[in-house]
């Protein structure tokens, strides 16, 4: 499992490769190649060198090993992820944007803004 931390280093969210769940277990996006969209069908942005950018290429979350992007805050210790709930079915997805190139910036919303 990839766990993914938020800009204040906090436990956000996990995934097991193809699906992404909150850390209570909801599971809330999923990956289709290198792009995120939730089970809605919104598109959330990119995963790239372990980081979920936003539309703007704004950094969401980042993996431990994460390369490029801004300063990645220590990592906190919190509660046990929780396990995995089953996923929703999923609905027509949202058109990609074109990517922007990367930035060292960090997103002015949530991950959670974005589901």
């Amino acid at each position: 499992m990839i766990e993914f931390f938020d800009d204040q280093g906090q436990a956000t969210a996990f995934c097991d490769g193809r699906t992404i769940y909150l850390w209570e277990g909801r599971a809330v996006a999923y990956l289709l190649d290198d792009r995120v969209f939730s089970f809605s069908g919104r598109f959330i942005g990119w995963l790239t060198d372990g980081w979920i950018i936003d539309g703007q290429g704004h950094c969401l979350l980042f993996e431990s090993d994460a390369i490029r992007g801004p300063g990645k805050p220590s990592r906190k210790g919190g509660s046990f992820k929780a396990t995995p709930q089953p996923a929703p079915l999923r609905s027509s997805r949202q058109a990609v944007p074109a990517r922007p190139s990367g930035s060292a910036e960090w997103s002015h919303s949530t991950f959670a803004d974005l589901l």
